[in-house]
Formats: structure tokens, sequence, C-alpha cells
């Protein structure tokens, strides 16, 4: 079985020490690096080029946020997923925006592991208490016209469903369509709505459709 290689990055070195132990006992992770900073989370990746970069959005000398905008400016297919607290509100959305794979919090570690695989797979980890806690502080009075966009009601379906954090499964389940069929409506959404991934919508649906 092949591991998963990645780097930590947090200014805490009980964190990382704590996190390195644990994901390296597991037998399924390698941690080829740790990083206490922004600007050496980027020397790292430089070097590594890991299959995960697992990082805190604050610290210190340079933030969690700044280094990802470095690193998926270099490296647009970095996988890049934040250790958050939930305290960081200001920080929820623009981590989402450049293009995070989504977050993971500090306290949860049995579910690391199951977020890095779903990471490798391609998914977007993201709870439904983070969608709600976009929602709580994004404007409430929604102006968004989908015909300037050729969105027709069936997207606008999928596009609330994605914002409420349900999987192409549970939306193909939900409409009666196939799941192919529901990755080729977003694919189309994402193109006319010039967004990255689901991630992207589903901050896009919280900031200008949800009321």
């Amino acid at each position: 079985m092949n591991k998963i290689n990645i780097l930590l990055a947090d200014d805490d070195p009980v964190v990382t020490s704590s996190l390195k132990i644990i994901l390296e006992t597991s037998g399924e992770v390698n941690v080829l690096g740790i990083a206490d900073s922004g600007s050496e989370a980027i020397e790292l990746f430089r070097r590594f080029t890991p299959d995960v970069l697992l990082m805190d959005i604050r610290m210190g000398e340079m933030s969690g946020i700044s280094a990802a905008k470095k690193i998926l400016n270099e490296f647009p297919k970095g996988r890049i997923l934040f250790l958050t607290t939930f305290s960081d509100d200001d920080y929820i959305v623009e981590a989402l925006k450049i293009g995070s794979k989504g977050y993971i919090l500090k306290q949860d570690y049995e579910g690391i592991i199951p977020a890095l695989k779903a990471v490798l797979r391609g998914k977007t980890v993201f709870c439904s208490d983070v969608v709600e806690k976009i929602a709580a502080f994004m404007p409430k009075e929604s102006d968004f016209d989908p015909g300037s966009h050729d969105l027709g009601e069936k997207e606008m379906e999928i596009i609330e469903m994605v914002g409420s954090g349900l999987s192409n499964k549970e939306i193909a389940g939900r409409l009666y369509l196939s799941e192919g069929t529901v990755r080729n409506y977003i694919s189309g959404i994402l193109l006319k709505l010039n967004l990255r991934d689901r991630t992207g919508l589903a901050v896009f649906y919280c900031e200008h459709i949800r009321v």
C-alpha cells in the first residue's frame, strides 16, 4: 500500500509532534517534513511536492492563507488542507476561495486520515458546520440573476444542493439523475460562473444566492 506523503505546517510544536506520531503510527501516512511558518511551508512544498499539505490557518510570521496563495500560484494542482479551530471566521471564506481542499478541526484526530484520502480522490473536505458558519456572516439579500449567467432551473437546484453540503450521489438521488450527469452539470456550472471547484461553488452560493 502506498503511503500518503504529507507536509505539516503549524507554529505550535505540540500540534505538529502529536500529529506526526498519530499519522505515522497508522502506517498509512508519511510525514515528509514539518514547517513552523508559512514561509517554511512554501520552501518545503517546493522541495518535496507532497500529496497534501496539512497547514494551520493562523501562524505568526506568515499566515497559512498567504502561504497557500503563493503555493497554489506556483503549483495550481497542489492540495492544501487547512487545520482550523472554528474561531477563524475571518479566514474561512478566503481559504475556500483560493482553492484549498477544505478544513480539518485540530481536535478531530480521527477524521484526518479519511480526509486526506478523500482529498487524494479529488474531493473537498468541509462539513456542514463550515457552510453554516460562512452563511452566518454573508449578506442576506440576494440580487443574483441566473439568466445573466445562462443558468437554468435544474442548474440552480444543483447549486443550492452543493451549497447545502450534499454529495454528487445525494444530489443524483434527489433529482433522479446519474452521478455522471450531476458531475457534468456541475462542470458546466463552474465554467459559467468561472469557479475553480465545488467548494468555490458552495462559497458562491452562500455569498450571492442564499437568502
